[in-house]
């Protein structure tokens, strides 16, 4: 949505560089559109993610930088050292996917009339992590617009800030969490487009016990921000009868597999996989 956005606009165009501070995910998106699209792209990436989300963007021919991670009032952040070399390069075009609006507007157009063909309009729940927070507005403000009666949770790490703004309308943070990419310290475009009826904290623990759960019976593997959206969904059906969930598989456990498959990582972390209690 991005891309096709900034195209129609003329804001890209033969020769353009897409640049974007991310933390791997979206750069991936980014990385492999701009390769069928013919747009060089470069990226700039904090410190500590797992390893095989640089290898990627390499392999998708992306150049990217990586910075260490700080605070995002910090001008090294690496959302604005995205910002200040795209401002830089006379063919630069900074994606900004936390600000623009064309990131809620392809999930609105897009992935919320999948979830409600998919489910024959049956859903009553959708619950999913923000990160840039397009996905849970567009779907949610979709959704909403079909039937209100919809719930529609944000799912939280420990270590974001969304879970106290969501409850008490003040954004503070408690704990740290090993997920990447989602929760966030900040208020965004995006974020403020989203229709939120409730908000659900998922600890780390709670999430890899899904992860390893979902890859041992049911055959997914999927990374951290999936295994903690539907540990979300798993407490939401246990809550109350009849419902019909819908939530976002949005990362592979192979993007992350140096660490959540590496028995060292999660003693270090201290997260053991434990079963679920069904």
């Amino acid at each position: 949505g991005i891309l096709m956005e900034a195209e129609k606009e003329g804001k890209i165009k033969p020769g353009s560089v897409i640049y974007e501070g991310t933390a791997g995910n979206t750069g991936i998106g980014l990385a492999t559109l701009g390769a069928q699209m013919g747009y060089k792209t470069k990226f700039v990436l904090p410190e500590s993610l797992a390893v095989e989300k640089y290898q990627t963007l390499e392999a998708l021919g992306a150049e990217i930088i990586i910075v260490k991670l700080v605070p995002f009032a910090d001008p090294n952040h690496f959302y604005h050292t995205a910002r200040r070399l795209a401002e830089a390069d006379p063919l630069g075009f900074w994606a900004n996917q936390f600000e623009n609006l064309a990131n809620f507007r392809i999930h609105r157009a897009t992935t919320g009339p999948e979830i409600w063909q998919q489910t024959e309009g049956q859903i009553t729940d959708f619950c999913a992590a923000m990160g840039t927070g397009g996905t849970f507005s567009g779907v949610s403000h979709f959704l909403k617009e079909k039937n209100p009666q919809i719930r529609t949770t944000v799912v939280d790490p420990m270590g974001s800030g969304l879970y106290s703004l969501i409850k008490s309308g003040e954004i503070k943070s408690e704990g740290t969490s090993v997920t990447e990419g989602i929760g966030i310290m900040r208020v965004t475009a995006n974020f403020k487009e989203a229709k939120i009826d409730e908000v659900l904290r998922v600890q780390d623990q709670e999430m890899i016990d899904m992860l390893y759960h979902l890859a041992k019976y049911e055959g997914l593997l999927v990374g951290t921000s999936a295994a903690l959206n539907v540990c979300a969904a798993w407490k939401i059906a246990k809550a109350g009868k009849n419902r019909k969930i819908a939530t976002i598989l949005c990362d592979g456990a192979l993007r992350y597999q140096s660490k959540i498959f590496n028995p060292e990582w999660l003693k270090e972390k201290n997260l053991i996989p434990k079963p679920l209690s069904l």
